[in-house]
């Protein structure tokens, strides 16, 4: 249970992201990335002021930070560019499937039962219902290589998590470290990539509740609950994320409900009740 709460505390953030990112739309994304990880990454310095050996990793498990935080946002970020920004976030929206269905091949001593893929596929169904439901009769566009980058940026968050269970104990305060190297990557994609651009005191405001939030907090908490539950448990929780996400985004658009964000909550509730009751 523990587990779970740090799970869906790290969940809840996320679910502001997309709301927080409408809102900074006209930010260059790798300009927006970096800042907002180098923000989260503070939330470490108390932690390594008291004791620097909290950053005291070994360089392959820096390496597996760098890879899961940098290398996930550069790749859904070409997909946005790329590709129908719905449609892409769907795929990208793989990852947790990608996490209940990989664990037994990347973790030790772990079975993936029946339930597990019964709730995997439910969660997943429900997770499509609650983003195409918000698409307004948008025309779909057909097939588009950018969905390429958004398949692996799923896959690389999948593995990443599931991977850090496979290293070397590493407290949770290397997370900070590892938005740190991520934010500074990002900021040199944002010099070599993206025009200058001019900030304002609000857009400040919101990459640092961004920073201190979905792109901060909630790493440390995601880490926090891998260290503590099961993989596969807390990947079909992770469904909530889409759902939350696109309520939230209804909340601030003033969109009323509709029958499939409805039918969504009720298909995602269930696969996390059915993936968490399961052994």
């Amino acid at each position: 249970m523990p587990a779970n709460l740090y799970a869906l505390g790290a969940i809840a953030l996320w679910a502001s992201l997309a709301s927080l990112g409408v809102s900074l739309r006209h930010v260059p994304p790798f300009l927006l990335t970096g800042i907002a990880l180098l923000v989260g990454s503070l939330l470490a310095l108390p932690f390594v002021l008291r004791d620097t050996r909290q950053w005291r990793i070994p360089a392959s498990t820096l390496l597996l930070g760098v890879y899961g935080l940098f290398g996930f946002h550069f790749l859904l970020f070409v997909a946005l560019r790329q590709a129908p920004a719905v449609e892409a976030n769907l795929v990208n929206y793989l990852w947790p499937l990608f996490m209940v269905v990989l664990a037994p091949l990347f973790l030790k001593n772990m079975r993936l039962r029946g339930a597990h893929v019964a709730a995997g596929m439910l969660g997943f169904a429900g997770a499509a219902i609650a983003i195409l439901g918000a698409r307004d009769g948008a025309a779909g566009g057909g097939w588009h290589w950018g969905y390429l980058p958004a398949l692996a940026s799923a896959f690389i968050w999948a593995s990443y998590s599931l991977l850090t269970q496979r290293v070397a104990s590493f407290p949770t305060a290397a997370i900070g470290l590892f938005g740190l190297v991520s934010g500074v990557l990002s900021l040199l994609c944002h010099w070599w990539l993206e025009p200058t651009t001019a900030l304002t005191a609000r857009d400040w405001a919101l990459l640092a509740v961004m920073g201190l939030g979905p792109l901060g907090a909630a790493f440390f908490l995601w880490d926090k609950a891998l260290k503590l539950g099961d993989a596969r448990q807390i990947g079909i929780l992770s469904y909530l994320t889409p759902l939350c996400s696109t309520a939230l985004l209804m909340l601030v658009s003033g969109r009323s409900l509709s029958w499939s964000i409805a039918l969504a909550a009720a298909m995602i509730i269930g696969a996390a009740v059915l993936g968490t009751r399961a052994k």
